[in-house]
């Protein structure tokens, strides 16, 4: 071979090491890459994409947050096809009906023994957190408008109160639904729709979101919130001016899940981070933000959370019931 083939020789092979290089770069990439389905509120979503990065820095991970409603009918619409690998933060509701679908992977490795008995309900899904609600009040906003605080259901039918009310859309939202849910099983059916039909005129905003009350109460928009315990807890811990209290009915509650999309248990990034959520993050969302308890042999407590809540009967809590109830749900 003479200079110049060989000088030839040397740059194809050059070449074509560094496009194998480059192939190889972009498969790993491509295996790194991690999509999360949540309708985590934006405070906890900040926090788990910070502790991501703290865990797996070398990974392309991307946390696309929608509403409750809107993350179930996406999953439901794209099936196992969706380029979603986990989803996180998504009610036991809509959980149940996507597993009974053949969307989740077998989760059936985890220890599932370590959480109470009502969290669990399939192999295939593990719970994240339970999630009451209360009705929280903004006393600066009631006390500029003169108005008294409620003390009952009730009382949230009276004029005064007219666009000083927040609420999540059942439709949108498993806080929402879970409101509707509680009242339906304390009053009955038809007295609870009767009830909203007669407290929309004084809803401001039926939010798209769970978060949307305690936002509305913060920046002053509302005076009284039917919306989360453990947010009202977080920004009252951030200095800001609310009052959590609950009605004879109770607290309602929902619980919240996580799980791999089935096919996607397969990608060792996939089952990497779910392992960290399960194993190492699920502790810290409890410790930090909801100490409501789903471990059997852990107790949480947060500056501020109230204690010995008295739950709503949140019995019937099926697919099949939401559904029915959502459908005569018109606002």
């Amino acid at each position: 071979m003479n200079s110049k083939s060989k000088k030839s020789f040397i740059i194809v092979v050059v070449l074509i090491i560094v496009a194998l290089a480059v192939f190889l770069s972009s498969r790993s990439k491509a295996k790194d890459k991690v999509l999360i389905y949540t309708s985590a509120e934006d405070y906890r979503v900040e926090y788990l994409t910070k502790r991501l990065q703290e865990e797996f820095p070398d990974y392309d991970i991307t946390i696309e947050y929608m509403s409750t409603g809107n993350h179930a009918a996406k999953l439901l619409a794209e099936g196992t096809k969706t380029e979603c690998d986990i989803t996180y933060d998504l009610d036991y509701g809509y959980m149940s009906q996507l597993d009974a679908l053949g969307e989740f992977a077998d989760l059936s490795n985890y220890d599932m023994s370590i959480y109470t008995d009502d969290a669990v309900l399939s192999k295939n899904f593990i719970i994240e957190y339970r999630n009451g609600g209360a009705i929280i009040i903004n006393p600066d906003v009631l006390k500029t408008k003169g108005i008294e605080e409620p003390t009952n259901y009730e009382d949230l039918l009276k004029p005064e109160y007219k666009g000083l009310i927040s609420m999540p859309s059942p439709k949108a939202s498993g806080t929402g639904y879970m409101f509707l849910k509680s009242l339906v099983n304390a009053w009955g059916e038809e007295k609870a729709f009767d009830y909203f039909d007669q407290l929309t005129p004084n809803i401001l905003q039926y939010t798209s979101s769970g978060s949307g009350p305690v936002n509305a109460l913060v920046q002053g928009e509302v005076g009284i919130g039917l919306g989360m315990t453990a947010q009202a807890v977080t920004q009252i811990n951030n200095g800001k001016n609310l009052k959590i209290i609950f009605f004879k009915e109770g607290s309602p509650y929902s619980l919240y899940g996580q799980a791999i999309i089935k096919g996607k248990e397969t990608k060792p990034a996939v089952r990497a981070v779910f392992d960290f959520l399960i194993n190492t993050y699920n502790y810290e969302n409890n410790e930090k933000f909801f100490p409501e308890k789903i471990f059997k042999d852990k107790d949480y407590v947060i500056k501020n959370f109230p204690q010995n809540i008295i739950y709503s009967d949140m019995n019937n809590n099926t697919v099949d019931e939401r559904t029915r109830l959502l459908d005569k749900w018109k606002y």
